[in-house]
């Protein structure tokens, strides 16, 4: 019998990676030291050198068509070069990233142009983080990997939903409006959208329901559902100060565990039991490091986490980050009982999660003991003073850098309406329901 995921299926699910986090011991010896000063000092040298190479092409980026795709190989081909020198990654690894991962992450951003010109960079790349999720787990799945019409349609959404539920500027009963309304359409309503910004979202849910059939996948809309209902949920549960750890635990569990669900369901339509809890799992665990790094922001919005309570209470963040990589751990010994996908791929998931985590630690520094971010800093290849500076002086430099985002995201050269996209209807799907 094909599962359901319904509010009960979720439930479960929270409440087994609840009792999994309760069982993470808070072990010290997952600081144990990975690099040594050298190593920091050499891997410095080589990001500078890469980076340096990157802003020289960035500068002198060419007018033709031809020229910037061989520069495009060129860039390519100095990340792969770093990614082997800075980051121990070995040839095999390498490849997963500039084969497979940088080229879905460029198709997906010319598709999302191709969707809407007015799309914003971050916007483009915030959807592209869910879209190399998304890619991740289709090899674990059995599939191949690459952007599929779902695959981008699910990805905007984050843009298009939860920036507008985010936001300051639009009143509360706009938003309760917004979201009943979008319900309804991802249970598949065809009414007619009040404005531009529903027929992006209808236009989006379509591009789904184009690959996916409801009546052949009701998987995939369950999937959809569920993570709707659990922003839902997050949001209205935000407002109340006196969530206790457990209920905080609960909100993001079920909001990171339902978001890379959705992606799982469309990558292949259908899950086992073992992939979908592997999937949720993942998710709970993304959740709670994108919780991390966003502490310093989530502390000034007023928004309540695990990692602001602390904070609000006084305390240091080195338990609960040290229970969060005692669970990084057990979320990749499920993901590597997977049959699907190579010991690769999984070794290379399992890094990017830790690197996470470990890049959060090094800018939220001041939330640290000074002992455990001496320790934390040894399981980095860049010391995290180094990493703030480079950080700092990239967002000095977002111009230069649109120009590269550009670079890639205008070639490819071939006319747009031969591309499999357009042929799916992704780039008319918003005229249709306008």
């Amino acid at each position: 019998m094909m599962e359901r995921y319904d509010g009960r299926w979720v439930d479960s699910q929270v409440t087994r990676c609840a009792e999994l986090w309760n069982s993470c011991a808070a072990n010290p010896v997952l600081l144990d030291p990975r690099y040594s000063r050298r190593d920091h000092e050499a891997r410095e040298i080589a990001y500078d050198a890469e980076m340096r190479a990157v802003e020289w092409e960035a500068r002198h980026a060419p007018r033709s068509l031809a020229a910037r795709a061989e520069t495009q190989k060129r860039l390519i081909a100095s990340f792969a070069q770093f990614a082997a020198n800075a980051l121990d990654l070995e040839p095999e690894s390498t490849a997963l990233l500039t084969r497979d991962f940088l080229p879905a992450g460029i198709e997906f951003a010319r598709r999302a142009r191709e969707f809407d010109g007015s799309l914003s960079q971050a916007d483009t790349i915030q959807a592209c983080r869910n879209a190399w999720t998304a890619c991740g787990l289709q090899p674990l799945l059995g599939v191949p990997s690459g952007i599929t019409p779902s695959i981008l349609g699910y990805s905007l959404l984050y843009p298009y939903t939860d920036n507008y539920l985010d936001s300051d500027a639009v009143p509360l009963n706009a938003k309760l409006a917004f979201s009943e309304r979008f319900r309804e359409r991802l249970r598949g309503s065809v009414a007619t959208p009040l404005n531009r910004h529903e027929a992006q979202v209808w236009a989006l849910v379509a591009l789904i329901e184009g690959q996916y059939p409801r009546g052949r996948f009701p998987a995939v809309f369950d999937c959809l559902l569920a993570i709707h209902q659990a922003q839902e949920d997050s949001i209205a549960q935000q407002r109340n100060g006196s969530l206790s750890e457990a209920e905080l635990l609960r909100l993001s569990f079920a909001k990171g565990g339902t978001s890379v669900l959705a992606d799982a369901a469309l990558a292949r339509g259908w899950m086992t039991e073992e992939e979908g809890e592997a999937a949720f799992d993942w998710g709970a665990l993304l959740q709670l490091g994108d919780d991390l790094q966003d502490v310093r922001d989530d502390l000034k919005r007023g928004s309540l986490t695990l990692f602001t309570r602390a904070v609000d209470q006084g305390k240091p963040l080195d338990h609960v980050v040290l229970r969060l990589l005692s669970f990084c751990e057990r979320v990749a010994a499920r993901m590597r009982r997977l049959s699907n996908g190579s010991d690769r791929l999984k070794d290379l998931l399992e890094m990017s999660w830790r690197s996470l985590i470990i890049s959060a630690i090094a800018d939220a520094h001041e939330y640290f003991s000074p002992t455990f971010l001496m320790r934390a800093e040894y399981c980095s290849p860049f010391r995290f003073e180094f990493l703030r500076a480079r950080r700092k002086r990239l967002a000095s430099r977002q111009g230069l850098y649109s120009v590269l985002f550009d670079l890639f995201v205008e070639t490819p050269g071939a006319d747009s309406s031969e591309s499999p996209m357009r042929r799916e209807g992704s780039k008319s799907c918003i005229e249709a329901v306008v």
